[in-house]
């Protein structure tokens, strides 16, 4: 049976917790008097939460100091977490539940690649943990991507080399990533914003059937 790397990555893709980080990124740039929009909320996808808030500076023209630059982060995170206690099975994105049981049935490795320091928890509270083989977080990667540190070690982990591995990836900048890597890129959300992605599907559910044989003998 032919085999390759099945690497995931998690907001936007395995659960939308797109609306908790936009709440929390919102209320951190009220404290400090910045106006902040869901448009801005878009290009914070996939980049680790010290470039966000570099960003939202950038954005209102704010500086601060390192100390207030560290409350800051530690605000939004607390937020965050706070807003996803109410996180369960029912937020799991649309068709990613059944895909990840076929994978597992046809004994496919899987991995999560994702920026995010909440993984763990958020994939407990989603009763898939247990589905993942390797789960490579912001707990232990340095590089945000574009930069493709997550994704390599993700696939070095599993055993494979990044021309057999596979990436889900709902940001421009994760898609990016991939493609440095050599890696097959798969898009969840609007074509016309990953058009950089090997395919793009609005959801799991938009996929032809069969479409992990697909990806199996797909090359790059």
């Amino acid at each position: 049976m032919i085999k390759k790397a099945f690497i995931f990555d998690l907001d936007g893709v395995i659960v939308d917790t797109a609306k908790f980080h936009f709440i929390a990124w919102q209320r951190l740039a009220t404290s400090l008097d910045i106006n902040f929009t869901e448009e801005e909320n878009e290009q914070l996808k996939g980049v680790s939460r010290v470039n966000s808030l570099k960003k939202i500076l950038e954005w209102g023209n704010k500086k601060i100091s390192p100390d207030v630059f560290q409350s800051k982060m530690d605000q939004k995170n607390t937020e965050y977490l706070d807003l996803i206690k109410t996180l369960d099975t029912s937020d799991i994105m649309p068709g990613v539940h059944d895909f990840l049981l076929e994978l597992k049935k046809q004994e496919q490795p899987i991995a999560l690649g994702s920026a995010s320091k909440n993984a763990r928890p958020i994939l407990k509270k989603l009763g898939i943990y247990d589905l993942f083989d390797v789960i490579v977080d912001g707990t232990n990667v340095t590089k945000a991507k574009p930069d493709p540190e997550v994704f390599l070690s993700a696939c070095d982990q599993l055993g494979y080399v990044a021309q057999n591995s596979i990436v889900f990836e709902d940001s421009v900048a994760g898609v990016q990533a991939a493609n440095t890597a050599g890696m097959i890129s798969i898009g969840l959300g609007e074509s016309s914003i990953l058009k950089a992605a090997d395919e793009v599907f609005a959801h799991f559910t938009d996929m032809p059937q069969n479409y992990i044989n697909t990806l199996l003998s797909k090359k790059k």
